[in-house]
């Protein structure tokens, strides 16, 4: 591996307005700051030279590691087991007085301590400032360490002796059972360091695991698989950015979908389809907060771009909701395994992809009846949207999957179209709020005569990823579950069959082909973690219900060690893409709350003997 953990050995931490990965070995090897779209701090993930790392591991390095999370927290434990004893590194962010409101102060926890005999620790703490690219003055004495730069002050505090080498703060500690130590890095202008008491530090531990407990068990859910739809959420929760609601697709860039290729993307921004359908799987969960939130950002969205000819929405925004994303490439970093280029930004934001509207709709119709409050501003921004794709819903664009290989008539593309017109006709309806009424519903109908006969190829009995191809998509697994299809129409079976025949391998699904239907880039891709999980859905509304859980059961064994997932999965079960991605974890929570209230009190599904043999030959 070169020096570098694998993806997907590693944790996530954060604050709700940045976040931190913890490989497996102790290093928090990616950092932004004051918040996720920011340069980083720490980024040897990237560049196991050049990134910078804050490194914490036994002097020792005859030693095994297990990491866990404290249950029902994001507070992250990574333990050393050795001969002569075991200890731990307890990280975690604690969250601002008030997480609503933006700050450049931030705080990684790191409590080092023995449980068993004795074990000498060695530290160094090594930023490298904006992506690596930007020097720094550092500072050490015995109250700790400051790394300076013009834009961005980091202060650490620790009652571990501490010495300058190469812009690093370096040290070394030993402990037996029982004693423990702290280490605080702290940002902001007045970030100053000093010795710490680990008892406060197990305070503070102790008022952020209460924070995340008191948000966990507000939770509806009391259904099967349960430990996996709580991680899953928590996991979304940690990437929402609370000051504005919006929610990042990743907290990472730059992480390759192949390793050594091209498709390595920056999505540490708050995609609208990202973050709509996350928030449709916490309302499923029963958070209503995130809905309002999230509906507050659309609107505030909606009226910025009031009048632009390029629509009332763009795909995706900074978490602030700015949308300045010029994408650009870092050629001083080798990128993750030697795969390049490292991007930042990205060059999909001002692409048109007319399926954000029909999920944005869709969202705040499921949040409009979760009981979260849709205003009469709110309402006029979802007219005005809807008004809007009336106009254009018929234009090629790029599709969920930001080809970028050329515009197309894709068939998802129209099928969210006509989700935007039939849930804003509903919420027209229930509520007698004023509307174009009949142009949208003449307009939902048109969609779907159009579906139904181009989006169909009859030689492959499917329907197929754009007009005129015999392409097979995932997403159009969406299809029964948006409310398009029954899912017992004939039509709605045959592509499901094609698409099991397919892209299915182990379960695992393909998103598509993409040497049936270039995509603009060069390589192959892995698994989407996604597509699995609509699988899983598609499976169980279709009535087949012990292949929709053998499906659920066997993706979940393809999580890492801690429950959580990348975007896709390699030929071995490697974590590939960012890590980790909202979409899986979004998806997850879908397929595991609908497949629950599918199987409803029975211990199992009964099934024949001809079911059952399928079962044992499907891919």
């Amino acid at each position: 591996m070169n020096g570098y953990a694998p993806i997907e050995e590693h944790g996530l931490i954060g604050d709700l307005q940045t976040a931190a990965l913890v490989s497996h070995e102790g290093e928090i090897d990616w950092y932004c700051c004051p918040r996720f779209d920011s340069p980083t701090v720490f980024a040897s993930l990237l560049d196991r030279e050049k990134g910078g790392h804050f490194r914490v591991r036994p002097v020792d390095g005859d030693f095994v590691t297990r990491q866990l999370y404290m249950p029902d927290t994001a507070i992250l434990i990574t333990r050393f087991m050795s001969d002569d004893g075991v200890g731990e590194i307890v990280d975690f962010m604690p969250l601002p007085d008030d997480p609503q409101q933006a700050t450049s102060r931030h705080e990684l926890v790191r409590v080092v301590h023995v449980v068993r005999g004795s074990m000498r620790f060695e530290i160094e703490c090594a930023p490298r400032f904006d992506y690596g690219r930007a020097r720094h003055d550092l500072h050490v004495d015995e109250a700790g360490a400051v790394f300076e730069t013009p834009g961005l002050r980091l202060s650490l505090s620790t009652g571990i002796p501490l010495q300058a080498h190469d812009g690093a703060a370096c040290g070394e500690c030993d402990l037996s059972a029982g004693q423990a130590r702290a280490l605080i890095l702290r940002s902001g202008a007045d970030a100053t360091p000093g010795r710490i008491d680990p008892r406060v530090s197990f305070d503070t531990l102790e008022h952020t695991g209460r924070f995340w407990r008191t948000w966990v068990n507000a939770s509806s859910y009391r259904g099967r698989w349960r430990e996996q739809v709580m991680r899953s959420a928590m996991t979304l929760k940690l990437m929402t950015y609370a000051p504005t609601g919006g929610l990042v697709a990743a907290p990472t860039a730059g992480l390759p979908e192949q390793i050594g290729g091209e498709r390595n993307w920056d999505y540490r921004y708050s995609w609208v389809r990202d973050s709509s359908f996350s928030v449709q799987s916490l309302l499923g969960l029963g958070y209503t907060d995130e809905a309002q939130a999230f509906t507050r950002w659309i609107s505030d969205r909606v009226k910025e771009h009031e009048g632009d000819a390029s629509g009332p929405l763009k795909i995706m925004y900074r978490v602030d909701g700015t949308s300045d994303l010029v994408e650009e490439e870092l050629d001083h970093l080798a990128g993750y395994r030697h795969s390049r280029p490292v991007r930042i930004g990205n060059g999909a934001a001002d692409q048109l992809q007319l399926d954000v509207y029909g999920e944005v709709v869709g969202c705040l119709a499921l949040a409009d009846r979760a009981g979260a409050s849709i205003d009469n501003t709110d309402w006029e921004g979802i007219a005005r949207m809807v008004d809007w794709l009336g106009s254009n819903w018929d234009r090629p664009d790029e599709g969920i999957w930001e080809s970028r290989g050329g515009a197309r008539d894709h068939t998802y593309s129209r099928l969210m179209s006509w989700v935007a017109f039939d849930r804003a006709i509903r919420m027209s309806n229930d509520h007698g709020w004023p509307g174009a009424v009949s142009d949208w519903t003449e307009q939902r109908d048109a969609v779907y005569r159009q579906i139904m006969s181009r989006g169909w190829n009859a030689e492959r009995k499917a329907f197929v990823q754009h007009y005129g191809s015999d392409v097979l998509d995932a997403s159009l697994l969406v299809m029964p579950t948006s409310g398009f299809l029954s899912p017992h129409d004939p039509r709605w079976r045959s592509t499901l069959a094609a698409i099991r025949d397919e892209l299915v391998s182990d379960s695992l699904l393909y998103r598509y082909n993409p040497s049936a239907s270039p995509d603009g880039l060069a390589g192959d891709e892995g698994t989407f973690s996604i597509c699995t999980f609509w699988y899983v859905e598609a499976l169980a509304q279709s009535g087949m219900v012990e292949q929709a859980r053998w499906t659920l059961e066997k993706m979940f064994s393809y999580a890492n060690h801690l429950g959580l997932y990348g975007e896709e999965l390699g030929r071995r079960g490697e974590h590939l893409g960012n890590f980790p991605q909202a979409f899986s974890h979004l998806a997850l929570i879908n397929a595991a709350v609908n497949l629950n209230a599918q199987l409803g009190d029975r211990p199992m599904v009964r099934i024949n003997e001809q079911e059952r043999a399928r079962l044992l030959t499907l891919n």
